[in-house]
């Protein structure tokens, strides 16, 4: 586990953000198992009562992740470490140039309704994305965040510029996701993306938009008291 002294990360100032919530901006990569179980911990105190919620933004080196329905056929070829991990879906890819958020969030007082968590979130990461000039969207069946992007021969086709994964402990979120600025997106020829063989990978900076870490991460505060409203607001229709 990493050790307290050693997170040294930026703890912006977010408006709108309540006082029991940390915002977090790690400066540098981290791996991905030390990731995971400062987040197992501090989930943990969070449902104690004994810690603030998190959102923790941050980086890791190249690692390939399988979720609860991974399956191994769809690790094709495992060039990088792969991590068995409890959250949900299948086999993923983690690595410079993509940012990672982990949400660790008490949903006992904002609302016990998992399926509402993950739509809220996937809005979030929609209207973020909106600011930095990408028009993504849900897809139907296909968790996730989408966009389109032009193909050879002309016309458009669907592919995934964001992921998501998430498991629910005591009403306390673990995990979250992922959305490609400017990954080496040949790395995720290693595995199927999310058991979606069908679809392309893309990115920010193959849609030839701004693919820093400090544009999106503005983007992602501006539009996050948003979300956060609206996971305690009365549930319509999200299909």
């Amino acid at each position: 586990m990493l050790a307290h002294a050693a997170i040294v990360a930026h703890r912006d100032r977010v408006s709108g953000l309540p006082d029991e919530i940390e915002w977090r901006v790690e400066p540098a990569p981290v791996p991905y198992d030390d990731a995971i179980a400062t987040m197992e911990a501090r989930a943990a105190a969070v449902a104690a009562g004994d810690a603030r919620e998190l959102v923790w933004l941050l980086e890791h080196p190249p690692v390939y992740t399988g979720g609860t329905s991974a399956d191994p056929a769809e690790l094709l070829d495992p060039r990088f470490p792969v991590v068995q991990t409890g959250r949900g879906g299948r086999y993923t890819y983690h690595g410079p140039g993509q940012r990672i958020g982990y949400l660790v969030l008490d949903l006992d007082k904002r609302g016990r309704d998992v399926r509402h968590f993950v739509h809220t979130l996937e809005g979030w990461l929609i209207a973020a994305l909106a600011e930095i000039d990408i028009a993504a969207f849900r897809a139907p069946g296909r968790i996730g965040i989408w966009t389109n992007v032009p193909i050879a021969g002309g016309g458009m086709a669907e592919a995934k510029i964001g992921a998501i994964g998430v498991r629910v402990r005591r009403w306390v979120t673990l995990h979250g996701f992922s959305v490609n600025l400017a990954p080496d997106l040949s790395h995720f020829g290693g595995i199927v993306p999310c058991g979606l063989a069908d679809y392309a990978v893309t990115s920010a900076e193959a849609l030839g938009r701004s693919a820093d870490f400090a544009t999106f991460d503005a983007a992602l505060a501006s539009s996050f008291p948003a979300f956060l409203g609206a996971l305690s607001r009365p549930r319509e229709n999200e299909a």
